[in-house]
Formats: C-alpha cells, sequence, structure tokens
C-alpha cells in the first residue's frame, strides 16, 4: 500500500466493520455472529496501518480517524462474538 492516501485504510476499516455487522444480520443480529466479530475485527489491521501513516505524516487527522477505526472494529467484532457466545449458552 506504499504511497496510498492516509484516508483509505481508514475506509478498509469501516468497510469491513460494515461487512461483519451485514454477516451477523444475516443470521439474525441479536445472535450474534462469530464470521461477523472476526471479519468486523479485522478492521483493525487496515486501521493500524493507518494510524503509522498519520504518525509519519504527522497529521493529527487522519490520526484520530484510524484511532477511532481500531476502536470501533475491535468493539463491534467483540460484541458480534459475545452476542453468539451468550446465544450457546442461553
Amino acid at each position: 500500500m506504499a504511497g496510498t492516501d492516509s484516508n483509505t485504510p481508514v475506509m478498509v476499516t469501516f468497510g469491513l466493520v460494515a461487512v461483519g455487522v451485514l454477516i451477523a444480520v444475516l443470521g439474525g443480529i441479536t445472535h450474534g455472529s462469530i464470521l461477523g466479530g472476526i471479519v468486523a475485527a479485522s478492521g483493525a489491521i487496515p486501521a493500524c496501518f493507518g494510524m503509522w501513516k498519520g504518525i509519519q505524516q504527522e497529521t493529527q487527522g487522519p490520526l484520530a480517524m484510524a484511532v477511532t477505526g481500531v476502536l470501533v472494529s475491535l468493539a463491534v467484532g467483540a460484541i458480534l462474538i459475545v452476542l453468539r457466545v451468550v446465544h450457546w449458552v442461553v
């Protein structure tokens, strides 16, 4: 991804979160989804790359968006996985 815009990784992150939520919705959002959670949480990878790019470019806007992307992707992924585990237990 050399030479890419610093906002591109953040867009990929939120795209992966959206795909993860879509997978969970197809199976019933209140039941959660292991696969959806993994896809959503994998959005942290491009967001971390975006953070690195933001640090290198010394820009606070893209860095803040990348940090938000990491937090959102990990939170959504965890929620979807926990909902599935709770559905199994209950």
